[in-house]
């Protein structure tokens, strides 16, 4: 089903959405034993920083020296399109459960009805292409977002003449949203609701003895052989990943059908915020791509462990400060340990047990 978008119509955010503020709270302690989000200003993870029991939501006091509120404000019913109105701002997630959030996520619910998964994703999606518009000196906050548009499909009769509602609940000309329309149109989409036969809930790690250890002790850090776009295009699309610095889609840019690096290694981006992947497979790379080559055996899941704790370090670096070679072989890592060496099989375990894992 191919989209059309010139004949859609644009609509008030305050006539087509209930929209709410998030809870001004603070981030409550978690146990890592609750199922309910916390949702945070983030621009992955569907925008769940943690999850938290009820208790624990409960007994998080507000920020400052303001009294506790009661549960019933701090609990948002399912069925919502949470929008990012600080830090990652215009980042758009569907819940379909209930959930908590902070003051930096704007829950919206569909007016005269209500979001299902395919609605809400329609509605994520065209949310999030419009987020160009928004930055840190420019936040979306709640009364910014009642002015706001969006431009969606309408409803037409057979004959395609539009469907005008003489109350103009939803637009000052009478449209209305065609939501038939969008949930047909994710339905055609290619997908497969994912699956893991794993717990939801990770097992809290107790780091207080984990041993620190230098990175250049640990892998062969090095540069990658540029390749630049109008020599991959010579050898067409194919299988073998490109690098590059960009930190999302495990830094792939595209397949073609050359590669200049050995797989089985980890990638570091050295230009913007040091993003590091694991790359499996043979592939090509952009400038400003460091690999890191074990010096031990290294399967997926050891692999996937420490690009999680090369990515907690991202915070540190900057375009004013970029992540060299120099600063990654000198970087302190602390690992489980065991024997005095670094405890792999702890690694791979605890891996293995996260949700979704059963996929990799």
């Amino acid at each position: 089903m191919n989209l059309n978008v010139e004949q859609w119509k644009l609509f008030d955010f305050n006539k087509v959405f209930i929209i709410k503020k998030g809870f001004y709270n603070k981030k409550p302690d978690t146990s890592g034993t609750g199922n309910i989000p916390f949702l945070g200003a983030t621009d992955n993870n569907n925008g769940v920083t943690q999850y938290n029991t009820l208790s624990e939501i409960d007994t998080s006091s507000r920020t400052g020296l303001q009294p506790n509120e009661t549960l019933d404000k701090k609990i948002f019913p399912p069925n919502a399109v949470c929008v990012t109105n600080n830090g990652s701002v215009g980042h758009a997630y569907f819940q379909n459960k209930q959930f908590t959030c902070s003051h930096d996520v704007n829950p919206l619910y569909r007016r005269n009805g209500e979001f299902n998964v395919f609605t809400g994703l329609f509605i994520s999606t065209i949310i999030m292409l419009d987020k160009y518009r928004w930055g840190y000196g420019r936040k979306w906050r709640p009364e910014r977002m009642q002015k706001s548009q969006l431009k969606l499909p309408i409803l037409r009769d057979e004959t395609g003449i539009p469907i005008i509602d003489a109350e103009k609940k939803y637009s000052d000309d009478g449209y209305i949203p065609d939501w038939k329309f969008m949930e047909d149109y994710i339905k055609t989409l290619n997908h497969k609701p994912i699956s893991t036969k794993n717990s939801m809930n990770a097992n809290p790690i107790n780091t207080s003895e984990w041993k620190e250890y230098k990175v250049k002790n640990l892998f062969d850090v090095k540069g990658t052989k540029t390749t630049k776009i109008e020599e991959l295009e010579n050898y067409g699309k194919g299988n073998y990943p490109y690098v590059t610095t960009q930190a999302v889609n495990n830094g792939v840019a595209n397949k073609y059908n050359y590669y200049t690096e050995s797989g089985g290694v980890l990638t570091i981006d050295s230009a913007v915020l040091g993003y590091c992947t694991y790359q499996e497979k043979p592939f090509s790379a952009s400038d400003h791509v460091e690999k890191l080559t074990p010096k031990f055996k290294m399967n997926k899941y050891i692999a996937l462990f420490f690009v999680a704790l090369f990515n907690n370090e991202c915070y540190k670096y900057s375009y004013g400060r970029k992540a060299n070679q120099l600063k990654i072989k000198e970087t302190i890592l602390k690992l489980p340990t065991k024997n005095n060496e670094p405890d792999w099989q702890f690694m791979e375990d605890y891996i293995k047990s996260l949700a979704y894992a059963d996929r990799i």
